[in-house]
């Protein structure tokens, strides 16, 4: 496997890192392939309660899709979507830490995860109708759905620049924090999410993806809150609260 895609985990929390900078971090047929793998991996994991995305190197966190293989024909946009949805699907919560500017398919990466923290004077942009290209329709509806039709117009269809404070404005980054900060801040909501009930922040994920998509599944969203509610965790939550502890949750 490619070292262009690094995958570790540490205690409940996964770490994959696009480690490629001399290339701006732009994602081949070999980096999709590699992030495909190891998105196998934390789903087979039950240790892993929360996944950070994240870049190496001080200019890019991702520039989309290999420019070079869409051009030759070696890399279709199909390809970049069934990665993205991988993520957007994984049941756990995802982090997004941007390391720096990011362009094209780089944005729907960081759109297909949960949350997302930026860096003062990064940039952003999809120049897909700067170069004649039709975005993937799924990628389009996912712009929408995490950002509103008016923000998925200014950066499809106008090819929109944009700042950091713009990002934040528009709801593209949940936390916007000085580049020293990123990875320590990162880090914490990690820690933060990994110490909750697993089976609670599971089960709420999916039904929030549900609602964003305009249809929840009755029967499927009670069946996940009865899950919750004949758990072991929500006794264990009522123990620590009693007991004035942290609770020590097992995802059962």
């Amino acid at each position: 496997m490619t070292d262009t895609i690094r995958y570790e985990r540490t205690g409940h929390i996964g770490r994959l890192v696009l480690n490629n900078p001399r290339q701006h971090n732009a994602l081949g047929q070999e980096q999709l392939q590699a992030i495909q793998e190891h998105l196998a991996a934390v789903r087979a994991d039950e240790q892993v309660r929360v996944l950070i995305v994240t870049g190496w190197g001080e200019k890019t966190f991702c520039a989309g899709a290999s420019l070079q293989q869409l051009g030759s024909g070696n890399l279709s946009g199909d390809q970049f979507q069934e990665t993205t949805d991988l993520i957007a699907h994984l049941p756990i919560p995802t982090i997004c830490a941007i390391n720096g500017n990011v362009y094209g398919g780089g944005v729907e990466l960081a759109l297909s995860c949960d949350f997302r923290i930026g860096i003062a004077g990064s940039k952003l942009r999809v120049p897909a109708a700067a170069i004649g290209l039709c975005y993937p329709v799924s990628g389009i509806n996912r712009f929408v759905e995490r950002l509103g039709v008016s923000a998925a117009k200014r950066m499809l269809l106008a090819a929109e620049e944009m700042d950091a404070e713009t990002l934040l404005q528009l709801g593209f980054l949940d936390h916007l924090v000085q580049p020293a900060a990123l990875d320590k801040v990162a880090e914490n909501l990690a820690q933060q999410i990994s110490g909750l009930a697993p089976l609670s922040v599971r089960g709420m994920k999916q039904i929030i993806h549900q609602a964003a998509a305009g249809h929840i599944d009755r029967q499927e969203a009670q069946a996940l809150s009865r899950q919750c509610l004949d758990s072991a965790d929500l006794q264990e939550g009522f123990a620590a609260k009693r007991e004035k502890r942290q609770p020590r949750f097992q995802g059962k």
